[in-house]
């Protein structure tokens, strides 16, 4: 299993104060993300999470009316561990999210609420970072997020939010992590244990997977320190980035 970032990228202007990670499942964010988070939140940025799932088909061992609860609590101790208290869950059923006007809604909602200046969410194409395929719901909730950005910042779609007291919010950057095409990168040199400490807190999940997959520092070398971009840049976060404002 190979995950090498792209060299040569520029860095993300870390000019924002507000960020929303908007992903399908728990562990979603703790597989690179959390580290940029950890740094984030440690230089005083406000980082919410939201999440379509609590990933209760996550765990072939546990039935998900069990899992559910499980992944959900390890969710909220991940984030707690990158300085995140703010840990929403959507509705959807883990394992056949669908494209649907419902999803971006609930999304907009979120980005109307939350007020950040950055999203980030899952890349949406079938293939992510290192060739593999990519699963069903990030592809789902990667391209409803894209689209919930823009409704965020547009009054006549979805009006029933104006009702509900959630003005339009106009986001600067959305980004895709996981993304084969990268753009920019987050130097998280000095985060990584904390990155670790973070994916480590989704324990049933972690026990659950194959003897053969990476553990969670391996894991996490692959995706943040396998090709640093730059020198002096031991460990990195690469997105892709698409500048709104």
């Amino acid at each position: 299993m190979s995950i090498p970032e792209a060299p040569g990228l520029p860095q993300l202007p870390e000019d924002f104060e507000r960020v929303l990670c908007v992903v399908a499942h728990p562990d979603d964010i703790e597989y690179g993300t959390s580290a940029a988070v950890a740094k984030w939140t440690a230089a005083g940025k406000t980082v919410t999470y939201w999440l379509a799932t609590r990933g209760e088909a996550g765990i072939d061992t546990m039935p998900p009316e069990l899992a559910g609860p499980v992944r959900e609590a390890e969710q909220r101790a991940a984030g707690r561990a990158v300085g995140v208290d703010v840990v929403e869950f959507g509705d959807y059923r883990d394992g056949v999210l669908e494209p649907s006007a419902a999803l971006r809604r609930d999304i907009a909602r979120e980005i109307r609420k939350r007020r950040p200046d950055l999203v980030i969410t899952g890349d949406y194409h079938d293939r992510f970072i290192g060739g593999m395929l990519n699963q069903a719901d990030h592809r789902v909730v990667g391209q409803a997020c894209a689209d919930a950005v823009a409704d965020a910042g547009n009054r006549w779609i979805f009006p029933e939010l104006i009702d509900e007291g959630w003005q339009p919010h106009p986001v600067a950057l959305l980004a895709f992590a996981a993304s084969a095409t990268p753009t920019h990168y987050v130097d998280v040199t000095g985060y990584f244990e904390q990155a670790v400490a973070s994916l480590e807190e989704h324990a049933a999940y972690n026990d659950a997977l194959p003897a053969q997959f990476p553990r969670p520092p391996q894991l996490l070398h692959m995706i943040l320190g396998s090709a640093p971009p730059a020198p002096g840049v031991e460990h990195a976060l690469s997105l892709d980035v698409i500048e709104r404002r």
